[in-house]
């Protein structure tokens, strides 16, 4: 990741941050919602779980069958975007050194983006997430270091959600079949503590997407 690129994440507003407790049997649905404070970057999603979890992580890592809401990101000229589906598992083979990945790990050739693919695996983690790969350590989320991906109506734009580890804020990847549009993390919170997790958390962000680059090879 450039110099430029560290800075720009360096300089990213606080971000708000709610999710609805899930019960832990039968198909459900959750909101997510999310904004940095600049106003650029926003989402409200609802998300659908099967009841089903993560082979991998049984009793945990809720499946995610279904999504819809909205999502803006105005630095690469989207604004109140519908969400109009995810995309599907395709159940890719993670690095053989990982082995904590979920069974439902995929990727998504990205050219652009650190290695021409981007990870996620569309799983909701109500507890938080654990550790889901060996080499790095932050878990916690609602999401982990995967996420979800979600495709928009408004182009052939996809985004990419996941959770850099509770206090370490989301990461936000936008792309379309040509290329990455927009690679962001939004620091968490709001006590001076936090935010100063917040910028050691942009060290994380690089390693997620070393993780990217290493995984597509």
């Amino acid at each position: 990741m450039t110099s430029a690129k560290l800075a720009a994440l360096a300089s990213a507003a606080l971000f708000g941050l709610t999710a609805a407790a899930v019960p832990a049997k039968a198909s459900s649905n959750v909101n997510f919602s999310f904004a940095d404070g600049s106003g650029n970057i926003s989402g409200n999603l609802t998300l659908t779980l099967s009841g089903a979890t993560d082979p991998y992580y049984s009793g945990a890592g809720f499946v995610v069958t279904g999504i819809s809401g909205n999502f803006t990101d105005l630095n690469v000229g989207i604004n109140n975007a519908t969400v109009t589906g995810l995309v599907p598992i395709n159940n890719a083979t993670p690095e053989a050194t990982n082995l904590l990945a979920p069974f439902d790990f995929s990727r998504r050739p990205t050219p652009g983006a650190f290695g021409d693919a981007l990870s996620y695996d569309n799983l909701y983690w109500p507890g938080g997430s654990p550790q889901t790969a060996t080499d790095y350590l932050p878990s916690g989320g609602a999401f982990d270091i995967y996420g979800l991906m979600f495709v928009l109506n408004s182009s052939s734009d996809v985004v990419n959600l996941w959770s850099n580890g509770l206090g370490f804020g989301l990461g936000v990847a936008v792309a379309n079949a040509d290329t990455l549009l927009d690679y962001q993390t939004i620091p968490e919170p709001s006590t001076w503590a936090m935010l100063l997790v917040g910028f050691a958390g942009l060290g994380f962000a690089a390693r997620r997407a070393q993780r990217d680059k290493t995984a597509a090879a």
